[in-house]
């Protein structure tokens, strides 16, 4: 048996998420969908990355284990068959046993805020029009750098062993027509980077004072799920393996860029 990666890009509107779910429309499950209507085979899927209803992902991850070679016009084929807002970009050989979940070693999210209504934003960021302090959010996103416990800032319900979270990158990137943050770290709890979003807002807002939201990332107190900033304005912008993988290489021969040094 062979282990395959693939490699999903998809918009999260009108989608319920990206694990499969009973009696809804989800990434997962029109891809498996798809494939058993491909193969004429049941495929089982596991995802690297969930994301909730109405988040988009610039790249994200499954893997399965197939008996057979796949050739190159599996992607072709499986785009043929997925709706518009999913698109399969490529389908990776791997090496025995690697997990695309457990094996990542980084995820990398990015949001967006406008502050005029805009079109070309709409559906792909959170329309804010209510001013916002630069050098408070700056001040903000620099303390969600770093090893803490991030339990004020994951939903209820989620299954987790720990709430630590390794933050490497958090930034807040401004521009004339919008603001962007981007994170980076080693993991993710379940509604994390909506509610630092939601969070960081009222901090630029002066509706919450940096001293507490610093109490909140450093000694986990509070909630912040509270604060859950639309899903609309969030994208998994990828999901980074080890290095040492990068010799594999996709369907049709193309080096990948998502192997990374950790």
């Amino acid at each position: 048996m062979q282990r395959y990666f693939i490699e999903v890009r998809y918009g999260g509107a009108g989608l319920s998420g990206f694990q499969v779910q009973e009696n809804a429309s989800t990434v997962q499950g029109l891809l498996e969908q798809a494939l058993e209507i491909y193969t004429r085979k049941p495929v089982a899927l596991t995802g690297s990355s969930r994301t909730d209803g109405g988040v988009h992902a610039r790249q994200n991850f499954f893997h399965f284990d197939w008996e057979e070679q796949i050739q190159g016009d599996w992607g072709y084929h499986l785009n043929a068959l997925l709706p518009g807002g999913i698109a399969v970009r490529g389908i990776y050989a791997m090496p025995e046993g690697a997990h695309c979940r457990f094996d990542a070693i980084g995820r990398e999210y990015v949001y967006t805020i406008y502050h005029r209504k805009d079109p070309f934003q709409e559906g792909w960021g959170w329309q804010y029009p209510y001013p916002l302090e630069e050098e408070r959010l700056r001040a903000a996103a620099e303390r969600v750098k770093g090893l803490h416990d991030f339990r004020a800032f994951c939903k209820r319900g989620a299954q987790v062993k720990t709430y630590l979270c390794d933050i490497e990158e958090s930034v807040w990137e401004m521009g004339d027509e919008c603001w962007r943050y981007r994170v980076r770290g080693n993991r993710f709890l379940r509604g994390m980077v909506r509610a630092l979003v939601g969070g960081m807002v009222r901090v630029g807002r002066g509706q919450l004072t940096e001293e507490a939201w610093g109490k909140m990332i450093v000694e986990g107190v509070g909630s912040g799920v509270q604060w859950l900033a639309p899903a609309e304005g969030l994208v998994l912008e990828r999901v980074l393996y080890p290095v040492e993988w990068g010799d594999w290489r996709g369907i049709g021969g193309d080096a990948q860029k998502f192997f990374v040094e950790g």
